[in-house]
C-alpha cells in the first residue's frame, strides 16, 4: 500500500537529524518521518541511541538510513531502534530486500542515485516486486546520499505511471523550501526527502527552513488535488 498521507498530502521525511532538537523541530514542522544514518563513516553518521531517541521524544515514524550492511546487521538496527523504514543506499541485492522485508514489521525502501531513465526502469524491474519504496536521489561521485544534488525530473515524468500501485516513491536529491513545490508538481512522489537543503550548517537544521519545507510540500500536495478533481 502507498504510503501517500490521504487525499491531497504528501508525507515528508526530514534526514540526516544528528540532534535530538532537530527530530523535536521536524515534529513542530508537521513532518511525517525522521531519518537518521546508522551506518558509520559517513558526515551524517549517528550512533543507534540517537535513532532511538528521536523516535521516543517524538513519536514520529524513525526512518534507518544503511550502506551495504549485512542482514543480521540490519535486523538488529532495526529491532534495537525500533524502526519504521529500513533505507538501503548500497548495492544491496533484490534478494536481501525481500528477505528482509519479511525479517521485521518494518518497511524497506531501496535508495537509486539516478543518472538516466533506464536507470529508473532498471530499478523498477528489479526492486518494485520486493521493496515497499524506491527513493530516486542525486548522483554525486562521492556520495551515497544528502550531497544536495537533485536529479533531472524529467527523466521521471514518463515512468511515473509505470510504477507499481504498492510501491511508495519517495523523491530526495537536492530538494528545498524553494522547489519542493515543483518536485511534486513535476513527479508527484508519495514523500519528499530533504536533509541539507534545510540546514544551516552541515549537520543542524534550521527551523524555519524546515517548516517553510513542509508547509511547500502541503500547499504543493493540495494544490495538485484541486487541479485533478
Amino acid at each position: 500500500m502507498s504510503e501517500r498521507g490521504g487525499a491531497g498530502r504528501v508525507m515528508v521525511k526530514i534526514c540526516g537529524v544528528m540532534r535530538t532538537d532537530d527530530a523535536i523541530v521536524a515534529a513542530h514542522a508537521g513532518a511525517d518521518y525522521v531519518g537518521a544514518i546508522l551506518s558509520p563513516g559517513f558526515g551524517r553518521s549517528v550512533p543507534i541511541e540517537n535513532a532511538v531517541a528521536y523516535g521516543a521524544e517524538t513519536g514520529l515514524p524513525v526512518v534507518g538510513v544503511t550502506v551495504d550492511e549485512t542482514f543480521d546487521a540490519l535486523v538488529r538496527l532495526g529491532e534495537e531502534a525500533e524502526l519504521s523504514v529500513l533505507q538501503l543506499h548500497g548495492t544491496e541485492p533484490p534478494e536481501l530486500v525481500a528477505r528482509l522485508r519479511e525479517a521485521g514489521p518494518w518497511r524497506v525502501w531501496k535508495a537509486l542515485r539516478v543518472r538516466s531513465g533506464e536507470e529508473i526502469e532498471e530499478a523498477l524491474d528489479r526492486y518494485g516486486p520486493v521493496a515497499d519504496g524506491l527513493l530516486l536521489d542525486g548522483w554525486h561521485p562521492e556520495h551515497r546520499g544528502g550531497s544536495g544534488v537533485r536529479f533531472p525530473w524529467d527523466l521521471l515524468s514518463p515512468l511515473r505511471d509505470g510504477f507499481p500501485d504498492g510501491l511508495t516513491f519517495i523523491a530526495a536529491g537536492g530538494l528545498t523550501p524553494e522547489n519542493v513545490g515543483d518536485a511534486i508538481r513535476h513527479m508527484r512522489p508519495d514523500v519528499v526527502d530533504v536533509s541539507s537543503g534545510v540546514e544551516i550548517a552541515h549537520g543542524v537544521k534550521e527551523p524555519g527552513r524546515v517548516r517553510s519545507f513542509v508547509r511547500g510540500a502541503r500547499s504543493a500536495a493540495r494544490q495538485e488535488t484541486r487541479e485533478q478533481t
